[in-house]
Order: C-alpha cells, then sequence, then structure tokens
C-alpha cells in the first residue's frame, strides 16, 4: 500500500510537471508579429452619374485604388444620397480636387474628353485623378509605372495602379490616428501636359 502510494504521488507530482511546462514555454513564446497594422476603413462615396461615356473607366479606376489600399474604400453612392467625390464627364482637361477627401467632405473628379482626344487612356485618367482626392499631387515629370505622373508619362502609358509608394501615401492619409485630423487642401489641379 505504501510502494502504491509513493508511486501515486509520483504519478500526481510527474502529471503537475508536465502541465506546467507546456504552460510555462507557452508564456515564454514570441507574440506573432502582423506587416499591417489594424486601422478603420474610411469609406467615401462617389456619385458618377454625371459621368456619361466614362461608366467603365469609373469602375475600373476604383477597382484600381479598392484592390491595392486598405485603409479608404471608394463605394458607388445609391442614387438620391449624398456622395463626398462627384465624378463629372467634361470637354476639357481632366481635373481634380486634391484631398484627402474625408466623410461628409466634397471632392470633384472632372474627366476631360480633350485628353481622350489627344490619346490619353481613359481608365489611367480616372485612376489619377481619384488619386488626386485621395491626397496624391502630381509627379510630373514621372515615368509610366507612376500614376500620378499623369500626362507626363506620355499617351502609350496605359498603367492605372498606383505604385508602392503612391499606395503608401493614401494608406497613410487615411491612417486611424490622422484621418481627422488632416483637411482636404481643396486646390484644383489640371493635368494638361
Amino acid at each position: 500500500m505504501v510502494h502504491y502510494l509513493r508511486l501515486g504521488i509520483a504519478g500526481t507530482a510527474a502529471a503537475v510537471l508536465l502541465t506546467a511546462v507546456p504552460a510555462a514555454n507557452a508564456a515564454s513564446a514570441p507574440e506573432p508579429t502582423t506587416t499591417k497594422r489594424a486601422s478603420a476603413v474610411v469609406t467615401l462615396r462617389y456619385d458618377d452619374s454625371r459621368a456619361g461615356g466614362w461608366e467603365a473607366a469609373v469602375t475600373a479606376g476604383v477597382a484600381a485604388w479598392n484592390n491595392n489600399v486598405d485603409n479608404v474604400k471608394l463605394v458607388k453612392a445609391a442614387p438620391g444620397t449624398r456622395a463626398e467625390i462627384q465624378i463629372v464627364a467634361t470637354t476639357g482637361w481632366p481635373q481634380a480636387t486634391l484631398g484627402p477627401v474625408r466623410p461628409g467632405g466634397r471632392g470633384v473628379v472632372q474627366l476631360g474628353s480633350q485628353a481622350v482626344a489627344q490619346g490619353y487612356d481613359k481608365t489611367r485618367i480616372t485612376a489619377h485623378e481619384l488619386g488626386h482626392n485621395l491626397g496624391l499631387p502630381d509627379t510630373k515629370p514621372g515615368p509610366c509605372s507612376q500614376l500620378m505622373s499623369g500626362s507626363s508619362a506620355g499617351t502609350s502609358c496605359r498603367n492605372a495602379l498606383p505604385n508602392a509608394t503612391e499606395q503608401a501615401r493614401v494608406e497613410s492619409a487615411y491612417a486611424t490616428a490622422t484621418a481627422p485630423r488632416t483637411p482636404a487642401d481643396g486646390r484644383v489641379l489640371v493635368d494638361a501636359p
């Protein structure tokens, strides 16, 4: 009987030791790291009801931003509701309000047919002008790989995607800590060559 109690005590001690060891290892294990900081997504509504002839370019330009940034999303406003971004087709050169546009704010994108008549790509124009609303200035002159180089990249340029630097600047402009503090610039940038 004594022998049995010793085994029982030894068995209990081993069980306690085995349970304590994994718990100690779990406590000392490093925290998993993440590559992105969690932040709230800023939603901006756009109204393209006056952008006749540019519908496909607007859809593609919006997708270029929505697929490449996380802190801000562009969504089509329901008919009759207020939109922060007004998209309008015009006969002049493309132009847009320099943001960053905030919820409840106002930005305008004018999609100018004069640029299309000279051979510039509609989707690149749209994504570029939306980039202004998201707070990006022109980077002229610049290569085709820079969306914000605009017309300086030439008429053969079809790139409508923001590069890593442009993405990072928009992410920063709409980061949780700075989003309510940074007002829209409000200047109108005309994108003529």
